[in-house]
């Protein structure tokens, strides 16, 4: 699908209050599109309609819990009704949890699937039959992470989650192929956003100095939300199943395509040292 030229077309992010989720919106009106964007915090969400407004582009916000797919079809069909048409999908929305298995209370993994996977599952079925209907060339995109297919100890039910959305991606790839819409798996790595902050962790290391230190390391890293949202632009240009963004997400990739044993052997030193 091109991208560089997005006039006439509608774009759609869940969790666009902030973050990847905000700046990816923000990306697709700067290239023309009207946009469509939910959340669950509503402050955030009309600081980035704020944002789309003043470029000129026509903006849909509406609240969602996309944990619940009443909801999202509500979102859908609202937005449908006012914009008319769908071209890019994002399903933005997650959250982070930290903490290994036995950790982590049974209701928090099943609340961190039912968000970060089931949000996803949730954004496809709402929106891909009138996009798929429609015949028009279109795209979904999917934000999962490099945990997604790098997996270290303490992060089990994130993981889980992640990984989850690159199956199904890969899957759903192939299958929507011959309607002209692909979709992608977005898999960044330490990006500066504010989900270590937000993260819920359990277990001994879920210090709020172990915390405070994460945050920090984030913002070391300095790589920031509207990078991603350009090199998610340039994953839908060339039409990528799955695309690491920033470095350590590249050689993560190809280190666990090569050498899976690396990621292993990582693991069990991180458990150690934490031990």
């Amino acid at each position: 699908m091109n991208v560089k030229s997005l006039c006439g077309k509608v774009g759609v992010v869940t969790g666009a209050a902030s973050g990847i989720g905000r700046a990816t919106a923000i990306e697709m009106a700067s290239r023309g599109a009207d946009i469509a964007i939910c959340d669950l915090d509503r402050a955030g969400l009309q600081e980035t309609a704020a944002t789309i407004e003043a470029m000129g582009r026509h903006v849909y916000t509406h609240d969602v819990d996309v944990s619940e797919y009443d909801f999202v079809q509500s979102f859908a069909d609202a937005v449908f009704g006012t914009l008319g048409r769908v071209d890019i999908l994002v399903n933005n929305a997650g959250i982070g949890v930290g903490g290994a298995l036995l950790d982590v209370p049974l209701e928090e993994f099943r609340h961190v699937v039912e968000i970060n996977l089931m949000g996803v599952v949730h954004g496809c079925y709402a929106f891909l039959p009138r996009m798929r209907d429609a015949g028009n060339p279109a795209h979904v995109v999917n934000i999962a992470s490099m945990a997604g297919f790098w997996a270290m100890p303490g992060m089990t039910s994130y993981h889980a989650s992640k990984f989850g959305v690159v199956g199904l991606s890969s899957s759903l790839a192939d299958e929507l192929a011959r309607y002209q819409i692909g979709v992608t798996a977005i898999c960044p790595g330490i990006i500066n956003t504010a989900i270590v902050r937000s993260s819920r962790m359990f277990g001994p290391n879920a210090s709020k100095e172990n915390i405070k230190r994460g945050v920090e390391a984030f913002e070391r890293r300095g790589y920031t939300p509207e990078r991603v949202a350009r090199n998610i632009m340039k994953a839908v240009q060339r039409n990528r199943v799955i695309a690491p963004v920033s470095p350590e997400a590249w050689i993560g990739y190809y280190v666990q395509r090569i050498a899976p044993w690396i990621p292993r052997l990582l693991g069990r030193k991180v458990t150690k040292r934490a031990q």
